[in-house]
């Protein structure tokens, strides 16, 4: 029989994208080709699997519906099409006219109208209609030959008939779900329906009356608060069942042979997929070319087309990246043999293992320590053949690990791994101490890719079309927080382990590819894997904490905020809970009335973030004492009792340092997040007072000096801001002297302390509202200011002027040394997110400079720690600053030597850097 599938084009599109939202597909342009990527595949997977003799694409019109008519609030709160949707339409239709697909478009008709009345059209010439689409409405459309196919979480479809919508709803017949959907109303659609009637009450009223015009008939009837809400709601009902009736007359032609499927156009397919860098898309097009089967044929082969859930290849598209990650699909291509290693076959691992130039490690690392994690499973991989070697390590096993001490540790040979830290350091415990080249497809994908994740499961789905066991699968039926790894099924973990070593080759070899093209592989092998082993050493040293300072800072925090909490209570005249936000809520604008149209939550409180209240702060003194009550609660529960309980037996914290979140190319910390203890208040200065250096040390802090001031000085060549720096000025006081046009000597500290916003403000667009709420000036002074500032700096205003230029043609902006940061959304329609990129544009060359500096001075240092063979160590790194355990016998070689590699870090820049240094019993006085 004749299929006709008719595809909701828009449903399709807007899924794919979503599906991506958190591993959006971006290609080597900045471009993000998710929703293309998700809607090709949408349409092979119909064509392979379901074999149609028919098919059309039908898309919703530009400039709304009909509908629009006689309700203008109708979709009326709908927020802008995102803009890589915008982006991705006209490569889709150009896509479906490669294919032969026709698209159709009727104006004032929406996609489910134009589908509605063919489907009528088809249905009488014959044909089975099947309608494409996640969309419930469309279930008032189905007949015994006209059936929805909808799309499922976790992969493939349901085929939804007219029994299925009956027994769904419980209703006589699917034009009746009309009426049903009429009484729920659509917030998405913005048609109010009857306020208060939800799914299952709509169900029964009209499985009782029949219809909505029956029901109000007997409105009279129907009792509780269901027949209040409906006898007020009439006229709301019946133009909600306009808006929810599906048209059957939309003005469109029916033209079967238009929509036959035909062989494609190869050729017109390369020139639309490969541009995009949709590689694998264009193979399975080309395979489908390939085994296509034309229409005349299909119909002399008497087999039916199988409908199934486990497709071929795009089953698993719309899977969310959790759901995509369990269900695991073996490589296909080659045949890869799986050598466990015990006895002989080890021994013969091992020694080919240091022969090989490259040997891929994954090692499961499983524990919520830093340093020390179990490893129930290894496996390896070398750099030719298809041999993947798999050792599970137990009582028996385990110290079969050290073996490859003796045998690995070899300069020529280059390891590699999938976040390769966090494997070395748990392979220490087992006697393994690589020293040998290292790379890490995780830091790979990050220099491609900053602003994406970078999960071994997301990498290899989007690259490699593979689809990685999830975690929680492996541990099925444990939970993560109560895991026993004796429990889990010795086949699921080896699956587990080998497919990620199997992976990670894979990944290994495309992701240098893609740097040498981009030519960013020096960033990798020059600066990122070489800084991998110093944060490792980092991490094994920690940072001694004084728990006699943390247990006096514990005693002075709770006496603060008791104090705070009695002040509160007083001002506000009455005791009440100071952590609850809903009594704070209550307090601010029901009692003492501060604001009679504050902002409330979807649940009915009030909103009191840190935000909001600042807004407040001038109009009562309660909201400067909460704010200051919250910030020292934050600093005592994150930090001052924190702290304590993340230490070792030894005194010791061993934070985490990340080479792969700051898209900016910036190191981050974690467990403890050491970089977030706030310096500009007190408290928060007071509390790096608890970290010490070891006995016979002193603790060396060494900061680069306005660095980023020093860098916009670079990048835009600006002659006055060359000048004040090589000159030595405070260049704070040198921008309020060129600002008021006045000597150095007559800056006074207000005129100063404006310049220093400036400075730091304007570089990074801050706008005149921005600068006059943060100098309590106003908004014409702030204009005035950032003007001088242009005027003062011309070179500034014109980098930042054609940075942005420039990154709005190539799509990305660069660091000195390379490092790219991609904006997508810099040609973005919404101003708020195109201005966020623009500011990005500015400011990502600035700090990512300044963050590849500080990364080429700890190379520097710490090989020269290393060749001297000293005893102090290098042990936090804060954004711009480094710190030091030194031995006091080595604190002036020290001195000399850290001063000396963080100025050679920035040799060839037009200004000089300044490192500012310290040393002292603890952190806060060496900084």
């Amino acid at each position: 029989m004749k299929q006709l599938y008719l595809i909701d084009a828009y449903a399709f599109i807007f899924r794919a994208y979503y599906a991506f939202a958190k591993n959006p597909r971006i290609n080597t342009k900045g471009q993000d080709t998710s929703a293309i990527f998700g809607f090709v595949n949408t349409i092979s997977d119909i064509l392979r699997n379901f074999k149609p003799s028919h098919i059309a694409v039908v898309f919703d019109p530009p400039g709304g519906s009909f509908r629009k008519d006689f309700f203008p609030e109708y979709k009326a709160q709908r927020e802008a099409t995102p803009e890589p949707i915008i982006f991705a339409v006209p490569h889709i239709k150009a896509f479906l006219e490669a294919m032969g697909i026709e698209v159709i478009e009727v104006p004032r008709y929406e996609a489910d109208d134009v589908i509605g009345t063919m489907s009528v059209m088809a249905e009488r010439e014959g044909f089975e209609v099947i309608m494409a689409t996640p969309d419930k409405d469309y279930g008032q459309l189905v007949t015994p030959k006209v059936s929805i196919l909808a799309p499922q979480r976790g992969g493939g479809y349901d085929e939804i008939g007219p029994r299925d919508v009956c027994e769904k709803w419980k209703i006589a017949e699917p034009r009746q779900l009309i009426d049903i959907l009429a009484l729920m109303g659509d917030s998405a659609d913005n048609f109010p329906g009857v306020p208060g009637i939800g799914a299952v009450t709509a169900a029964k009223l009209i499985a009782e009356y029949g219809s909505i015009e029956t029901m109000i008939e007997h409105a009279h009837e129907i009792k509780g608060s269901a027949g209040d809400k409906v006898r007020n709601n009439i006229e709301n009902a019946l133009v909600s069942k306009r808006l929810a009736t599906i048209a059957l007359d939309a003005p469109v032609e029916f033209k079967p042979q238009d929509y036959e499927v035909v062989r494609p156009n190869l050729e017109a397919l390369r020139a639309v997929l490969e541009p995009l860098e949709l590689r694998t898309a264009m193979n399975n097009m080309q395979r489908y070319y390939e085994q296509f089967v034309p229409m005349q044929v299909q119909e002399k082969q008497t087999e039916e087309p199988v409908r199934t859930s486990e497709t071929e290849d795009f089953g698993e598209l719309f899977a969310s990246a959790e759901e995509q990650s369990s269900k695991p699909v073996p490589p296909t291509a080659p045949n890869y043999n799986t050598i466990v290693l015990k006895d002989e076959a080890l021994s013969a691992f091992l020694s080919r293992a240091g022969q090989s130039k490259k040997l891929y490690l994954y090692a499961l690392t499983i524990g919520a320590d830093n340093i020390q994690k179990d490893i129930p499973a290894l496996a390896f991989m070398l750099e030719e053949g298809d041999d993947v070697y798999y050792l599970p390590l137990n009582g028996e096993t385990a110290s079969s690990v050290y073996q490859f001490q003796s045998h690995c540790n070899k300069s020529e040979i280059m390891l590699i791994a999938h976040d390769l830290k966090t494997q070395l350091l748990a392979l220490r415990a087992y006697g393994w101490m690589p020293e040998c080249q290292y790379e890490d497809t995780m830091i790979a994908h990050y220099l491609l890719m900053p602003d994406m994740g970078h999960s071994i499961e997301a990498l290899a789905q989007h690259y490699l079309s593979m689809s990685l066991m999830g975690f929680d699968e492996l541990i099925a039926p444990q939970k993560a927080s109560r895991l026993s790894v004796a429990q889990i099924d010795a086949e699921r973990l080896k699956d587990y382990v080998v497919s990620r070593v199997i992976a990670t080759r894979q990944l290994h070899a495309c992701l240098i590819a893609k740097l040498e093209g981009q030519k960013q592989l020096h960033l990798l092998r020059e600066l990122e894997m070489p800084l991998m082993p110093i944060l490792m050493r980092m991490e094994l040293e920690g940072v001694r904490l004084d728990e006699v300072e943390l247990s006096r800072q514990d005693k002075l925090f709770q006496e603060q905020m008791s104090s705070l909490e009695t002040e509160i209570q007083e001002l506000a005249g009455e005791t009440f809970n100071v952590n609850s936000p809903k009594q704070i809520g209550d307090i601010l604008f029901e009692k003492l009335q501060l604001d009679a149209k504050a902002k409330k939550t979807k649940s009915g409180t009030y909103t009191t973030s840190e935000e909001v209240l600042e807004k407040y702060r001038d109009k009562h003194p309660i909201i400067g004492k909460i704010l200051d009550y919250r910030g020292l609660k934050k600093l005592h529960s994150t930090y001052i009792t924190a702290l304590p309980s993340l230490a070792d037996i030894t005194g010791h914290v061993h934070t985490s340092f990340n080479q792969t979140v700051a898209a900016t190319g910036r190191l981050s910390s974690s467990n403890p997040n050491i970089q977030n203890i706030p310096i500009r208040t007190e408290q928060g200065r007071a509390i790096r007072a608890a970290f010490i250096p070891e006995e016979g040390c002193t603790f060396l802090s060494a900061d680069y000096s306005q660095i980023e001031l020093r860098l916009m000085a670079h990048f835009s060549g600006d002659e006055h801001l060359i000048g004040a720096f090589v000159a030595g000025h405070d260049i704070h006081q040198a921008t309020a002297a060129r600002i008021a046009n006045v000597s150095l000597d007559e800056v006074t500290s207000d005129m100063r302390r404006n310049a220093k916003t400036a400075n730091f403000g304007i570089i990074y667009g801050i706008s005149a509202f921005g600068l006059a709420e943060r100098l309590g000036i106003s908004r014409s002074e702030a204009k005035d200011l950032i003007t001088g500032y242009f005027a003062s700096y011309p070179g500034v205003k014109a980098y930042m002027d054609n940075v942005v230029a420039k990154a709005r043609a190539d799509r990305f902006v660069e660091t000195i040394m390379g490092r790219r940061r991609y904006l997508t959304d810099i040609d973005s329609n919404n101003a708020i997110v195109r201005g966020y990129a623009e500011r990005n544009a500015i400011n990502a060359p600035l700090q990512g400079t300044a963050a590849d500096i500080i990364k080429v001075a700890m190379i520097a240092i710490d090989k020269e720690i290393r060749d001297k063979n000293l005893k102090s160590r290098m042990i936090l790194q804060v954004h711009d600053e480094l710190n030091f355990n030194v031995p006091f016998d080595e604190l002036e070689l020290m001195q000399e030597l850290v001063h000396r590699c963080m100025l050679a870090a920035g040799k060839g820049l037009k200004v000089p850097l300044e490192v500012g240094m310290g040393h002292g019993a603890n952190w806060l006085v060496a900084h």
